[in-house]
């Protein structure tokens, strides 16, 4: 029996677990946390991401938890239009928006009796060698496969023991998320219903309309970011914070802010690695270890791709393991999945932080420049990026 070891129970582990056990594979998932939970907010799927979930759960019944996420145009904080709404560019699947209890929900439903899950579990050591199988322990307790995967975010203690080349820095900004359930939800004109994105100088506050039935009650994502570091303050401090921060910007900002209550804030400190690990796979005796998610590739989130990543990771490696056995197969699929995945991911992470940069703009001059050629930059960039999500499809 193939076993492997998946460190982390968030959503790339998770969807990762159940198409190794549906290949056949034996999974022990980790989980430093106390029980498997999501958080209290909101994900976008774009094409690859649709695709890849498909590829991993064909039967997950995705489109039944996902709504279609309008293009609500790019404005200004007195609402006058940087980039009117247009069709979105690029093919395949549109993007659909996605609570995340519910996509947790429809991973830990795809997981068979093929799947454990550990939690509570704390990774203090990693072990690889040329003759021994991979391996990660918390105190005294080993836990040994043929194949372990590091799908345990920026932080991955995994990752630092075998790339510790990529560090994690800070991305000069910080980001809030919130749910406001949809029955506290503003009742919103037809032209403001549809969400948008609105620039201000270092500020950014994106929302869009969950579903009717998103975690059984509907609702509006709403994500704000703000140039500088995190703050230390109270839930309650930093939503005061934020209607100070976003005053006067354009309906429906401040009522969506007004509606949020201090504990639907999930504050974020936004952090990327850099540089990207030199590999994302590891040999070690007759398996190997692989990295996964933002273990491998953590990023600003201004393009939205880093969960979509998370997914594509995962589908690859199911095809590259479906069926390698433990020795030079698994040894070989492991190197395969470095190959395939590191170029790719780099490429995303060169547009995310191109966008990053514009996004961040501040002082008079560079705002200017930034509104004045937002209309062809931002098309370009993103038209370049949701190329590159809208192209992907999974390995057979």
């Amino acid at each position: 029996m193939r076993t492997a070891v998946v460190v982390g129970a968030g959503m790339a582990g998770l969807a990762t677990a159940g198409a190794l056990a549906r290949a056949g594979w034996q999974v022990t998932v980790l989980e430093r946390g106390e029980r498997v939970t999501a958080p209290p907010t909101a994900l976008v799927l774009w094409a690859n991401g649709r695709r890849a979930l498909d590829a991993l759960d064909p039967d997950g019944g995705w489109a039944g938890i996902a709504s279609p996420v309008p293009d609500g145009g790019v404005r200004r904080p007195d609402g006058q239009w940087l980039v009117p709404p247009r069709s979105r560019p690029g093919a395949g699947p549109a993007p659909a928006v996605v609570h995340l209890e519910d996509l947790y929900d429809a991973l830990v439903a795809g997981l068979s009796d093929r799947v454990e899950i550990r939690t509570g579990v704390n990774i203090s050591t990693v072990r690889v060698g040329r003759g021994r199988r991979p391996a990660v322990a918390q105190g005294g307790t080993e836990f040994e496969a043929d194949l372990l995967v590091a799908a345990d975010g920026i932080d991955s203690p995994v990752r630092r023991a075998l790339a510790p080349e990529a560090a994690a820095v800070g991305s000069g900004f910080a980001a809030w998320q919130a749910v406001i359930p949809g029955y506290r939800a503003p009742r919103l004109p037809q032209d403001q219903a549809c969400g948008g994105e609105t620039l201000g100088a270092g500020y950014r506050f994106v929302s869009m309309p969950l579903g009717e039935r998103a975690a059984g009650q509907g609702g509006i994502y709403w994500v704000a970011t703000a140039a500088g570091a995190p703050r230390p303050e109270s839930p309650a401090t930093q939503l005061t914070l934020l209607r100070r921060w976003f005053a006067g910007w354009h309906a429906p900002v401040g009522e969506l802010l007004d509606a949020t209550r201090p504990e639907d804030l999930l504050p974020q400190e936004v952090r990327e690695l850099r540089p990207l690990p030199r590999s994302y796979g590891f040999c070690s005796g007759p398996g190997g270890v692989v990295l996964l998610g933002d273990a491998a590739h953590a990023m600003p989130h201004h393009l939205g791709q880093g969960a979509c990543l998370a997914f594509e990771d995962a589908a690859t490696l199911r095809s590259l393991m479906a069926d390698a056995e433990p020795g030079p197969e698994l040894c070989a699929a492991v190197e395969a999945y470095s190959r395939e995945r590191r170029p790719r991911t780099t490429s995303v992470v060169r547009q995310t932080r191109r966008m990053s940069a514009v996004v961040q703009a501040r002082g008079r001059l560079a705002l200017r420049a930034r509104d004045a050629a937002l209309n062809q930059l931002r098309p370009r960039i993103l038209g370049h990026a949701q190329g590159l999500a809208a192209d992907w499809t999974p390995p057979d």
